[in-house]
């Protein structure tokens, strides 16, 4: 959260580096897994720090840190990728149940096509119902807005090359990951009473145990995440191991992230058997 801004100063100032553009690239992610882990646990126990938290993200992210709550907490959560996850990966209307690169690669902008409606239905029960939130979810949009139209004016090019282009990338990465973690997953619903029966399988989402994990704040053991959505991010490795890695099919327990892209988003446009498999039997997409 320091170490994105100072390198976009410097690039700003002293011209593009590929090293120091590259390690900006990725720190958009790991802004994006830190906007994330914020929404589930919040990073300190004052409310004023935590305001000014959110719009710091918002100012790297390039974008609300409010949405996280409806789209993320309000629907991924409770749905778990399920046919009521508005953000599920295997809709009819965008091709169905699919795990390849174009799938990969247009999920963000489907996913932004039924996710803006809903910020846009939250923010008008906001105006109605709790006027603070709503003037606190704008401020949002003012600072971003702003930062942009502030960074423009001073020089286009470079706005564009270090601050906007970084941060679709990371935005990117913010959406995409759920199609990574979730197509060909099992998006069946689980009442509460199986998922806490020990016996039951968790295939509704994809696990990575490579070395993503130590460098975005284990965002890869997405089931135990899900299972635990308030544990702290330290916690997820243990959870995996000793109480949900046995309860996923191993076909959805991989190993190293790029590996798996490549063998099924590369690879698997020339090998069948790259590819990964649906966990959903053919006929029960709704």
């Amino acid at each position: 959260m320091l170490a994105l801004p100072l390198l976009v100063w410097w690039q700003w100032t002293h011209g593009w580096h590929w090293l120091l553009y590259g390690l900006t690239l990725f720190l958009t992610l790991g802004v994006g897994v830190i906007h994330h882990n914020h929404t589930h646990l919040r990073m300190w126990r004052g409310r004023r720090a935590n305001r000014f938290t959110d719009y710091w993200l918002t100012l790297l992210q390039g974008h609300p840190t409010f949405v996280f709550w409806p789209a993320h907490v309000a629907n991924h959560h409770r749905f778990r990728h399920g046919p009521r996850d508005i953000a599920r990966t295997y809709r009819r209307e965008f091709g169905g149940d699919t795990n390849h690169l174009w799938g990969y690669l247009i999920h963000p902008v489907q996913a932004a096509l039924v996710l803006y409606p809903l910020f846009l239905h939250w923010l008008g029960r906001l105006r109605i119902h709790s006027p603070g939130a709503f003037r606190y979810c704008m401020g949002q949009y003012a600072l971003w807005l702003g930062s942009w139209a502030l960074l423009l004016a001073l020089d286009w090019k470079k706005a564009l090359l270090f601050v906007i282009v970084p941060q679709l990338h990371g935005l990117h990465w913010l959406l995409a990951t759920n199609y990574l973690q979730h197509a060909h997953a099992d998006g069946r619903p689980l009442g509460r009473a199986q998922r806490q029966a020990p016996d039951t399988p968790l295939n509704y989402a994809r696990n990575f145990e490579g070395w993503v994990n130590p460098l975005l704040f284990n965002i890869g053991l997405h089931t135990a995440h899900h299972e635990c959505p308030q544990a702290h991010w330290s916690e997820l490795t243990r959870l995996h191991a000793e109480h949900y890695r046995q309860r996923v099919d191993p076909a959805l327990n991989e190993g190293g992230l790029l590996p798996y892209m490549g063998r099924v988003f590369v690879l698997g446009l020339l090998r069948p058997a790259a590819r990964t498999r649906p966990q959903m039997p053919p006929g029960s997409i709704e």
